[in-house]
């Protein structure tokens, strides 16, 4: 796979035009929105798409909605990491000459539910059979279950996930965009309320509406279009299980699989990476992606975020849009993390301070989606 890495860029990316709460916009109209922002930001227009990916709305639905009729498409759904793993396959079929230009996009209405499906009923999925029954609440419940086991066996304190949060609403207070901006300490995060312990309301993601886009091509064309590509380096993804109930080891999640097949086609290795933007459904999911993809050893996570050292001017820039946790969320985040951390790499915010992770050059993406269950990994660089 080697063959791939740095032959395909990333030429732009794009939210919806609002994101937060838009009772008057449907799931649907988030998509067309950030698609066409993505693209301008490319200098690239619709017909230019032959390439086609989404996640929870067919890429059928999308293309007839938006006028693409794609000779590629991949609908891949995975939850939160989905987008991710796409950036991957884009980057795998423009490689092989299967498209030219690759569109990923996604829209959702999680807050105010307008144009979404109804939510499957218990039956449907093996979870609402053989794990809701005995009052596991989904998904924070499997969440919760996989933290406490966490803070059993490696002594992680609730102290120690609020640094996340707190650090995460520091990079939030630089991003207009961002839903909560004010201070947190991490006292307010153990003050708020009970959701499913060891979780507190703050060490809870989002849920907003919202729209994200991403244009692939090749690196070759990339140099024609509007924005400074970013090179896909390295990626690599992996699912061990569905219900929590299943999931081999509370501890270990399958960032395990994708992150070294990242790195391994990166040729690089965690020291390299200067931004790191990871898929914060909550914050344990935080803490477990750093020990398995690497960044610290298993059970050091709690140790490893403590004394702020992932807020604006640490030492391990992590997050810097606000994350889930306090950007936006509306349901399957990952788009978001690839947006951001394009962004950073282009040094968009090279005019806004502390905003701008100085001199970046490397970013690790990585999604994660379901419960626990399924991971995406990019390794991306400034060409």
């Amino acid at each position: 796979m080697n063959e791939i890495s740095g032959k395909v860029a990333i030429v732009g990316v794009d939210e919806s035009d609002q994101i937060g709460v838009l009772p008057d916009k449907s799931a649907m109209q988030l998509h067309a929105e950030a698609a066409r922002n993505a693209l301008r930001d490319a200098g690239l227009g619709v017909r230019d798409v032959d390439g086609l990916f989404t996640a929870g709305v067919s890429t059928t639905e999308v293309g007839e909605y938006l006028g693409i009729e794609p000779t590629y498409t991949d609908g891949t759904n995975v939850g939160g990491s989905s987008f991710v793993i796409h950036v991957g396959h884009a980057a795998a079929a423009i490689a092989s000459g299967l498209c030219n230009v690759a569109l990923i996009t996604h829209g959702q209405s999680g807050r105010s539910r307008v144009g979404m499906p109804s939510r499957p009923s218990g039956a449907q999925l093996m979870a609402g059979q053989f794990e809701e029954p005995f009052g596991l609440p989904q998904p924070v419940g499997s969440y919760a279950l996989a933290c406490t086991r966490h803070m059993a066996q490696y002594g992680t304190t609730s102290e120690q996930l609020a640094e996340i949060a707190v650090a995460t609403r520091a990079w939030a207070a630089l991003n207009p965009k961002a839903m909560y901006r004010d201070p947190l300490t991490v006292e307010d995060v153990l003050r708020s309320r009970w959701i499913s312990y060891p979780f507190h309301l703050l060490d809870c993601c989002l849920v907003t509406d919202a729209g994200g886009a991403v244009v692939l091509t090749s690196a070759e064309r990339a140099s024609d279009c509007r924005a400074h590509p970013i090179l896909v380096l390295g990626f690599g993804e992996g699912h061990d299980h569905a219900m929590i109930s299943q999931m081999p080891d509370l501890t270990h999640g399958p960032a395990r699989i994708s992150g070294p097949r990242a790195f391994e086609m990166a040729g690089l290795t965690q020291v390299d990476v200067d931004v790191a933007e990871i898929y914060d459904s909550f914050t344990y999911t935080v803490l477990l992606s750093l020990e398995d993809l690497g960044f610290c050893a298993k059970g050091e996570g709690g140790a490893f975020v403590s004394g702020q050292r992932t807020a604006p001017g640490g030492d391990f820039p992590l997050n810097t849009s606000g994350g889930g946790l306090s950007y936006t969320h509306p349901g399957m985040f990952g788009i978001f993390t690839i947006i951001e951390g394009v962004r950073q790499l282009r040094h968009d915010y090279a005019d806004q301070g502390p905003r701008q992770v100085e001199d970046a050059e490397i970013a690790l993406v990585h999604g994660t989606g379901g419960v626990l269950s399924a991971t995406g990994t990019l390794i991306l660089g400034r060409a």
